[in-house]
């Protein structure tokens, strides 16, 4: 018997409108006429692709981290504070950066397992925790410097014999989507996938639903490190730099066939909604729409998926999964 490989439920869809945007790209824009285009595209869509994988062991597990947008600004602006140009500091401000995403992601997820805090309502006050400690010791205004080899994760490429030129975020994002689609073909992966169905059939079967939500926000936060890092390196520091990027996330996550509620969805549709996103921001650029349309675009596709999971498939794929019951016995008379 030979293996097969098979797109995910959910991904097929995504992967069709990411083709047609891809298309509509080359069409509307002479840069995509060629193969640098699309890889500039790329580029530009790491740190979403990125912040959406996370995002997507979360929601798939049951959750929601509206925290990674101002951890992404947190960690840039510590980054410039504490190098301030100096390049011999890189190494360990990258670690703490890396750190410090850990961390948050490991206190969201011990206040919404150990204390029964929504996630939702958990990491929106996390939010407002990063964004008021940001703006409090920057005075709302960052200071200090990137350095060189810092950038160079988010602006630099690497040669590649053969091939050329690499971005290296393009890099790290390959890695980072491998890894993820790997561990969720694992029993982990899986069990994680379960416990957005039906956590209460997974604590009856052995099943540690509170280390594997811990786990989804804590990777959650790591990811967030990681975009922070990229992001930093190919937009600078600014007070700005992660405004409104966790619904951007959500977004491409929903946008990615992930059903809201968890329990059922791919990584790498996920991942694929996120460069569906960025193309699709692109070519609406290219044809001259304003950009403001874009909040627009992102609320109506929130807004369709939690409509498609209360009264379409979210409901259909709960109902494959009801254990049947036997016919209610008469009251004796």
């Amino acid at each position: 018997m030979t293996w097969r490989p098979r797109l995910a439920d959910g991904t097929a869809p995504v992967l069709v409108v990411l083709l047609l945007l891809l298309v509509g790209l080359a069409i509307a824009g002479p840069a995509y006429d060629e193969p640098a285009g699309y890889l500039a595209l790329l580029k530009r869509a790491a740190p979403l692709m990125i912040l959406a994988i996370g995002q997507y062991f979360v929601i798939v597990s049951g959750g929601f981290d509206l925290s990674v947008g101002a951890l992404v600004t947190a960690g840039v602006v510590i980054a410039a504070r504490l190098i301030d140009g100096d390049e011999s500091a890189t190494p360990w401000v990258i670690l703490l950066v890396l750190g410090f995403g850990l961390l948050v992601g490991l206190v969201n997820g011990l206040v919404t397992t150990k204390l029964l805090v929504p996630s939702f309502i958990v990491t929106l006050g996390m939010l407002l925790v990063l964004d008021g400690a940001t703006f409090l010791w920057t005075d709302g205004a960052p200071r200090g410097a990137l350095s060189a080899g810092f950038r160079t994760f988010g602006r630099g490429a690497l040669d590649v014999p053969g091939l050329g030129e690499l971005p290296w975020s393009v890099l790290i994002l390959a890695a980072i989507l491998v890894a993820a689609a790997l561990f969720m073909r694992s029993g982990t992966g899986r069990t994680l996938v379960a416990v957005g169905d039906n956590d209460a059939v997974v604590r009856l079967s052995g099943g540690r639903v509170d280390r594997l939500r811990l786990l989804a926000f804590v990777l959650s936060g790591l990811l967030a490190a990681v975009a922070a890092i990229l992001l930093g390196g190919f937009a600078g520091v600014s007070a700005q730099v992660g405004n409104g990027l966790e619904f951007r996330a959500i977004t491409a996550v929903v946008l990615g066939g992930v059903l809201l509620g968890g329990g059922r969805g791919s990584v790498v549709a996920a991942a694929a909604g996120a460069l569906s996103l960025e193309a699709l921001f692109t070519l609406l650029n290219l044809l001259g729409v304003s950009g403001a349309l874009e909040s627009a675009v992102q609320g109506v596709i929130i807004i369709a998926a939690v409509a498609y999971a209360a009264h379409g498939g979210g409901l259909r794929h709960r109902l494959r999964w009801r254990p049947k019951r036997t016919p209610a016995q008469p009251a004796p008379s």
